[in-house]
């Protein structure tokens, strides 16, 4: 009689014991998830630590070649791919001059303005480690995980009209100290006195339309070369920046460090 009572007693509580049971297993279960995810957490925060430095370590090298490269004497001047041209406009008046003679000009006034870029890239080293210093992980991954260029690119769209203020003194300075506005009074001077007369040869009058000498108002300053010069340095260095970009993302030789070899070698 008292069987039934007793089998359902025994049932209860072998329930209870079992949904005890489970309640601890549930319990360890959330422990342990909440565990693999703090875990998982401190694992993520130190891949992205490491990508970030190895990024901006990376950036630096970049930078300190392009400094180097282009800073030293001839750095602009002795390199076809960087040497600085007269601005279009003055390009122009530079074929005509040169046929009448005058080409020593042209040359002292390119050599000053090359000259004068070079003086300039050392002094934009700061400016770019502000940069780089500054940048967050998610720039960083963005970066990482971008194109070839995509570090290069990150600088064009946030720091160019930065350094353009910051700089434009610096190419000033460098301008006089290469005597460009000397060389190029010279190169106008010796314009007219020479090379409109030169236009005025039936033989050569037409070629000289062609050039659009015309259009070249020769003066005794151009406010536009400094801005030229300027954003030539700027364009120059990004660049050489990206050329150092690539080998150190497509190049194991390049990735001079152990932390560039962990983080570019992923």
């Amino acid at each position: 009689m008292f069987k039934p009572i007793k089998i359902i007693l025994t049932l209860s509580a072998f329930s209870l014991c079992l949904n005890a049971g489970f309640m601890d297993m549930v319990k360890d279960n959330v422990k342990n998830l909440s565990n693999a995810k703090t875990l998982g957490s401190s694992s993520s925060s130190l891949g992205n630590s490491e990508v970030s430095s190895g990024l901006k370590e990376a950036l630096k090298v970049g930078v300190k070649g392009a400094i180097s490269t282009l800073g030293k004497e001839g750095g602009f001047l002795n390199n076809p791919a960087f040497k600085i041209p007269l601005p279009k406009n003055m390009q122009k008046a530079e074929s005509l001059l040169r046929k009448a003679g005058g080409g020593k000009y042209a040359d002292e006034l390119i050599a000053s303005i090359n000259h004068a870029a070079e003086k300039a890239v050392p002094e934009t080293a700061d400016i770019f480690m502000d940069t780089i210093s500054n940048m967050n992980i998610q720039d960083a991954q963005a970066i990482l995980q971008g194109g070839d260029t995509a570090a290069t690119d990150y600088f064009r769209k946030t720091t160019k009209s930065k350094l353009i203020q910051k700089i434009t003194p610096i190419v000033k300075e460098s301008m006089k100290k290469s005597s460009v506005a000397s060389y190029y009074k010279s190169f106008n001077g010796y314009y007219s006195k020479y090379a409109k007369g030169f236009m005025q040869n039936s033989s050569v009058g037409a070629l000289a339309k062609n050039f659009g000498v015309s259009d070249y108002l020769p003066g005794t300053e151009d406010a536009d070369l400094e801005s030229y010069v300027t954003n030539k340095t700027i364009d120059s260095l990004f660049s050489m920046i990206s050329q150092k970009e690539k080998l150190i993302r497509e190049n194991p030789m390049f990735r001079t460090t152990d932390l560039l070899k962990k983080v570019f070698g992923k």
